[in-house]
């Protein structure tokens, strides 16, 4: 199996990174980023996935895309 197609096909939050024209849209798992962050936790805490399958999202605009790529 392909890594990306796994990874692309069940992330549960989008991760809006960095300020136009520098974004990225990161997509992950909200229970691991949960689990190894307490600042992604509080970001996150009033954030979840809904009921009705809609996707968690947070935007990050004040880190870079690259920074935030070497922290996840």
């Amino acid at each position: 199996m392909n890594y990306v197609t796994f990874y692309d096909e069940y992330y549960d939050i989008t991760i809006e990174v960095g300020e136009d024209p520098n974004v990225k849209i990161f997509r992950a798992h909200m229970n691991i980023l949960c689990y190894r962050s307490p600042y992604l936790r509080r970001a996150l805490a009033s954030n979840k996935k809904n009921n009705d399958n809609v996707l968690a999202h947070i935007r990050l605009p004040n880190i870079s895309p690259e920074i935030f790529q070497i922290i996840l």
